[in-house]
């Protein structure tokens, strides 16, 4: 038997997937590890928690699974975006990294609109936000000189572990996209971007493709894993480009609709002609010069959670949402706005906060909860919006995480959408992604579409009823009133909050 490993490299535990030629899923096991969080608003992790957890888990594939060290021919990666870890001559980590949700860098983001404005989102094709990585280099070089001083280079996390399998550094296109210091159209490092802050060129890191090959096991991490040096190591990607990928999201006509702790909209493009404008991030793809954008609501799940743990602790999860059914489209008149950590995506307003509108006498639980399940998908509706405006053509949606598992919500996303949503029957994201990148790379097959045909299965079809979706629009047409009616209220709440 052969198999490849996909290491997935989350926030809060690695989980990593060990998958046959077949695209099935043989063993996996999992290891937490903490977050701190020193100061309000900041995030950050020991990077070495990573190579301990990804570690542990592969020894427990071999000793608990049985898998042989000499069967496992190659690993690949899905890595949480934009954490900086910065590295000194020796290659030794300077500091704990900061994290995607680190949220220190606001000052940092101001100085970078401030200093190349438009052109900074016309070569990094993105606005600068505090989760991107540039933001928190500038952090460590205004408010840490003596550790910025001893820094050789950086990498993000996931390129990290890579490190310490093979002892050879580098960064994969699609991490170094979330970094908002590359070229994005030309695949290079930017000039303008290191000039303009006063960055050494040789501080960036070597690139590769995702697929390309990164080095072999090296001597010393195969005594400590139990690996062999035989084994493959491929660059791997970040975690939205592994997840399309291994939610077969590979042709102009998809969009993946995700909805876990945030919510996420994620379009396949062919290149880099199209032009967001900032307005939607957009990334270099895992799959050579290829690319990918992509619209973030920051509390789509946990917006639900939030009703449940808050208004509802003791209803079982499933029934709750199916509860819902015993509403109407529109939710009997009740709007939802999901904006209760801030929004993202098309509104970058940290200060905005979610409402429920329209609320009367009349109205039931159920009507709360099916007004939560459609401000959920509005909030991605109005991504869709965007798509619009530019022309971009796509006629299928696959849904994943939570608004998935019930065909209620994934029947309101194709009536809201107007579109076909289909799920998938073996559901992996990221991890499924990164088995298929070392599937790849290793030549089991000539591309990740290829690889698609055999790891990936779709399931039902959910199509949008006309009426349904013509009443959906109607309702839509009020939500997106209400940003612009509840951003003054929230920004003074807020304000007066941080004065208490």
């Amino acid at each position: 038997m052969s198999y490849v490993l996909g290491v997935d490299l989350g926030t809060s535990a690695v989980k990593v997937s060990a998958v046959d030629r077949e695209g099935n899923i043989v063993a996996q096991q999992s290891f937490d590890y903490d977050l701190s969080h020193p100061k309000p608003g900041y995030s950050e992790q020991n990077p070495e928690d990573w190579v301990s957890a990804t570690t542990v888990s592969i020894v427990r594939l071999i000793l608990k699974d049985g898998l042989k060290p000499e069967e496992i021919e190659g690993i690949s990666f899905s890595g949480q975006m934009h954490g900086l870890v910065l590295l000194d001559d020796k290659n030794q980590v300077l500091r704990p990294a900061i994290l995607w949700n680190d949220t220190r860098t606001t000052p940092q983001t101001k100085e970078i609109a401030e200093k190349m404005g438009q052109e900074f989102i016309n070569v990094t094709r993105n606005v600068a936000l505090e989760g991107f990585t540039l933001p928190k280099i500038l952090w460590v070089k205004e408010n840490e000189p003596e550790i910025f001083s001893q820094a050789k280079t950086f990498v993000l996390p996931k390129d990290y572990v890579r490190y310490r399998m093979t002892g050879q550094l580098a960064m994969e296109y699609s991490d170094a996209a979330g970094t908002v210091a590359l070229d994005v159209a030309n695949k290079t490092w930017s000039k303008e971007v290191q000039e303009a802050f006063d960055l050494d060129a040789s501080f960036f890191p070597e690139l590769i493709e995702s697929i390309d090959l990164a080095g072999n096991i090296s001597d010393s991490y195969a005594l400590f894993s139990g690996l062999t040096t035989a084994t493959k190591v491929f660059g791997g990607a970040a975690d939205n480009a592994a997840g399309a990928i291994g939610s077969g999201i590979l042709q102009p006509n998809m969009v993946m609709s995700s909805i876990g702790t945030s919510g996420v909209v994620l379009k396949y493009e062919d290149n880099s002609n199209v032009d967001y404008n900032g307005r939607l991030h957009f990334f270099n793809h895992a799959i050579p010069n290829k690319f990918y954008s992509m619209g973030v609501t920051l509390a789509a799940g946990h917006s639900l959670n939030w009703y449940k743990h808050t208004f509802a602790a003791n209803d079982d999860f499933t029934e709750m949402v199916s509860s819902a059914a015993e509403s109407t489209v529109g939710a009997n008149g009740l709007i939802f706005t999901p904006y209760i950590v801030g929004e993202r995506t098309p509104y970058a307003d940290g200060d905005i906060r979610g409402s429920f509108l329209g609320v009367d006498d009349t109205h039931k639980k159920s009507d709360f909860v099916r007004s939560i399940l459609e401000g959920i998908i509005f909030s991605f509706k109005d991504i869709f919006d965007i798509y619009d405006e530019v022309g971009a053509d796509f006629d299928t949606v696959v849904s994943i995480g939570g608004g998935a598992k019930s065909p209620l919500w994934l029947q309101i996303q194709a009536d809201i959408f107007n579109k076909k949503v289909v799920s998938l029957k073996n559901e992996q994201g990221p991890g499924m992604g990164a088995a298929m990148i070392a599937a790849v790379g290793l030549g089991w097959f000539d591309t990740v579409q290829d690889a698609a045909a055999s790891f990936i299965s779709f399931g039902k079809e959910y199509l949008p009823d006309p009426a349904r979706a013509a009443q959906y629009e109607t309702v839509h047409n009020i939500y997106k009133k209400a940003y612009a009616a509840t951003a003054e209220i929230s920004h003074e709440l807020m304000n007066y909050r941080r004065s208490l």
